[in-house]
C-alpha cells in the first residue's frame, strides 16, 4: 500500500536523483516528476559541449567547497553526506564509468551526454516514478500536515512532501510561486557569463586561445588565471568563466561596463619582460621579431601585438624602438580591454541567487520554515565555478533531500 506521496517539480539533474532515490529508497514512496517544459534533463543534455561533466576529481571537501562563490559552508556540511566518490560510485553501479581529465573534470566514458540521461530515465521507469511534463507550478501551499501543488492549468497536486528542483531563474518575480511558502528568495544574478569587447581589434583573432592568461578587473580585487579563448564578440574561457562567477554580483553592479587587464604572460610583470627582452635584443638581435616568437604565444596573436604596438615586418630584435618596445610590454603584461555587456556562456546557463540558505538545513535539504518542503539543487543561493561543481551540488543536495524523505 502506498502510504505517502513525494511530488519533485523540476526535470533537470538534481529533480530526476531525487525522484530516483526516494523512490528507490522507500519502495512504498508514491514519487511524481513534474517539468514546466516539454523537455526533461536539458541542461545534462548541453552540459560540457554534449558530453556532461557530471561532476570533479576533487581531493577533498575543503578543495571542493571553495570553489563555490556562494554557498561555501553550506556545501561543505553536505558534501559530509554525498561526495564525489559517491557520485563516481552511483553511476558506475548502474553501468556508467566516469573519467577524470587533466584539468578535474570528469565525464562519462562514453563522452557523451545521452549516457548520463539514458541512466537517469531508466532508474525513474526501474523504480515506477511518474514524470509529467508541461506541468507549471502556480503556487505551492501548505495544506494541513501536506502541501498543495497548484498548476497553471487549474489542477491540484496533494503531496505529503515537496522537494523543489526549479533550477534557477533570471529574474526575481518568477519565484514568486515559492514566496507563499515564506521563504526570502537572494535576487538572482547571471553567473558564469563570457565577456563582450565590442569593436575590440582582438575580436578578429576568434578561436585563438592561450593556456594560461592573468586577467584583473580594473578598480577590484576580481582576478583569475587559467585558460582565456578569443571569440567572435569578446573572451571567453574558463579563466573568464571564473572570473564572471567570483564578480557576479559585483560586475552586475557595474552593469557589465568595466576594464578588463590582461597579462598574456603570467610569469612576468612590466619590470621582468623588459629585462627579458633586453637579452632577446641581445641574443636574437639579428633576426625579425614577427618571425620569432620567444614565449610560446600562438603566432596570430604574437603578429597582432607586434602589429598593434607599430613594430613592422622588417624590424629586428636589435633595432625595435624604445616607444614601440614599451608598447609591447604594456600589451603582452596589462592590455586593457573594455568590456561592454555578457553572453550567457553557450547554453549552460547559471545563476547566483534564490532561496536563502540559512533558511535550509544542509544535513536534510529541509526547510527550516516549513516542515515536508525540500529543496535541491541551483533554486537554493549555492553556485559554483565552471568545472563539474554545479552538477556535484545538484547530486549532493538532491541525494540528501531523497534519502531524508524516505526516512520518513
Amino acid at each position: 500500500m502506498v502510504n505517502k506521496r513525494l511530488v519533485v517539480i523540476g526535470g533537470g539533474a538534481a529533480g530526476f536523483f531525487c525522484a530516483v532515490n526516494a523512490a528507490r529508497l522507500h519502495s512504498q514512496l508514491e514519487v511524481i516528476l513534474i517539468e514546466k517544459s516539454n523537455k526533461l534533463l536539458s541542461k545534462v543534455k548541453v552540459s560540457g559541449g554534449g558530453r556532461c561533466n557530471v561532476t570533479h576529481n576533487a581531493p577533498d571537501i575543503l578543495y571542493m567547497s571553495k570553489r563555490y562563490p556562494r554557498g561555501q559552508h553550506f556545501v561543505k556540511k553536505s558534501f559530509g553526506r554525498f561526495f564525489v566518490p559517491d557520485t563516481i560510485t552511483w553511476f558506475k553501479e548502474r553501468g556508467v564509468t566516469l573519467k577524470a581529465e587533466a584539468d578535474g573534470r570528469m565525464f562519462p566514458v562514453t563522452d557523451n551526454s545521452q549516457t548520463i540521461i539514458d541512466c537517469l530515465l531508466k532508474e525513474a521507469d526501474r523504480y515506477g516514478v511518474k514524470i509529467r511534463t508541461s506541468v507549471a507550478v502556480d503556487e505551492l501551499a501548505a495544506a494541513g500536515n501536506g502541501w498543495e501543488v497548484r498548476l497553471h492549468d487549474g489542477g491540484v497536486l496533494k503531496a505529503d512532501l515537496v522537494c523543489v528542483a526549479a533550477g534557477g531563474y533570471a529574474q526575481l518575480d518568477k519565484f514568486a510561486w515559492l514566496q507563499s511558502t515564506g521563504h526570502e528568495i537572494i535576487a538572482p544574478m547571471p553567473s558564469l557569463f563570457t565577456f563582450n569587447m565590442p569593436g575590440n581589434p582582438i575580436t578578429s583573432l576568434m578561436g585563438v586561445s592561450v593556456e594560461e592568461a592573468h586577467v584583473k578587473i580594473a578598480g577590484t580585487k576580481l582576478q583569475e588565471q587559467g585558460p582565456l579563448l578569443i571569440t567572435h564578440w569578446g573572451m571567453s574561457g574558463p579563466c573568464v568563466l571564473r572570473l564572471s562567477a567570483w564578480g557576479a554580483r559585483e560586475l552586475g553592479a557595474l552593469q557589465y561596463q568595466f576594464t578588463a587587464l590582461i597579462n598574456w604572460l603570467p610569469a612576468f610583470n612590466e619590470n621582468s619582460l623588459r629585462e627579458e627582452i633586453r637579452g632577446l635584443r641581445f641574443d636574437l638581435g639579428g633576426q625579425k621579431i614577427h618571425h620569432k616568437n620567444p614565449f610560446g604565444l600562438p603566432q596570430r596573436l604574437w603578429q597582432f601585438f607586434l602589429q598593434q604596438s607599430g613594430i613592422g615586418e622588417d624590424v629586428r630584435w636589435a633595432d625595435m624602438p624604445a616607444k614601440e618596445q614599451y608598447k609591447l610590454i604594456k600589451y603582452l603584461t596589462a592590455m586593457e580591454c573594455p568590456v561592454k555587456g555578457k553572453t550567457t556562456f553557450k547554453e549552460e546557463f547559471v545563476t547566483c541567487g534564490g532561496i536563502k540558505l540559512s533558511e535550509i538545513d544542509p544535513a536534510t535539504m529541509e526547510s527550516k520554515l516549513a516542515p515536508g518542503l525540500f529543496f535541491a539543487g541551483e533554486v537554493m543561493d549555492v553556485d559554483g565555478i565552471t568545472g563539474g561543481f554545479n552538477f556535484q551540488h545538484a547530486w549532493t543536495s538532491a541525494w540528501v533531500a531523497a534519502s531524508t524523505i524516505a526516512g520518513r
